[in-house]
């Protein structure tokens, strides 16, 4: 893994240059991105917020390597995840990068448990984290064997955090993950986010919530696709 340093000397483990996105509708032509750069380092936790069709989950979808920029290009780990075959860029998402989305992360078939190793079987060459020691840190062991039907809001949203954490990835990116969840569940998935950025991680997170750009080191605002601070 070769990272570039910032001229603070950190490493930018996540870097996005220049990206524009646009989608069709008829005749109609909708720009999501308009040229926006993002740099995240190491033991960072960076919140992009922004009203709603501001281009936060786009972006997000981008850095994950989800969706294809029209123009620009992501970083993830030194590795470059744009304009590669799809086979290409799920391995590297299943090595460097975890990704909790606000709907889809739990296999409605598979008990959480399962969920976490179903994960793990996807990633080579990464470490492991031992499966129920991480449902211990996101308060699920006693929830292991329930599935995915059977859990609260708050927990649902814990058992995907702790799906996107499986093989301990450098990056781990979440869409809104407080967005339907009370403020305990809240104060809770926060306190693991900050955890995760202090222990070395790099955590960007798409969000509505002040509580969630106050937990955060940095701000990126998004307004009409473009970067207005940050």
């Amino acid at each position: 893994m070769v990272l570039r340093r910032t001229p603070d000397g950190a490493d930018a483990v996540l870097e996005a240059r220049e990206l524009y996105r646009f989608y069709h509708a008829g005749a109609e032509e909708t720009f999501a991105l308009r040229g926006v750069s993002l740099l995240a380092r190491s033991g960072e936790m960076v919140a992009v917020v922004g009203p709603s069709g501001s281009g936060k989950s786009t972006l997000l979808s981008c850095l994950a390597g989800l969706d294809e920029p029209d123009a620009g290009t992501v970083f993830v780990a030194g590795h470059r995840i744009t304009r590669r075959p799809e086979a290409d860029r799920a391995a590297l998402r299943a090595s460097w990068i975890g990704v909790l989305l606000q709907s889809g992360n739990l296999i409605e078939h598979l008990t959480v448990r399962q969920n976490v190793r179903a994960a793990q079987a996807l990633s080579t060459g990464r470490t492991r984290q031992p499966v129920d020691a991480l449902l211990q840190m996101t308060g699920l062991l006693h929830r292991a064997s329930a599935e995915p039907s059977a859990l609260s809001g708050g927990e649902a949203a814990r058992a995907g955090l702790a799906v996107a954490l499986a093989n301990d990835p450098p990056v781990l990116l979440a869409d809104e993950p407080t967005g339907e969840v009370d403020r305990e569940n809240e104060a809770r998935i926060l306190d693991l986010l900050r955890a995760r950025s202090t222990a070395g991680g790099t955590v960007v997170v798409v969000s509505h919530s002040d509580r969630v750009a106050a937990a955060a080191d940095r701000v990126v605002s998004l307004i009409d696709g473009r970067v207005t601070r940050g």
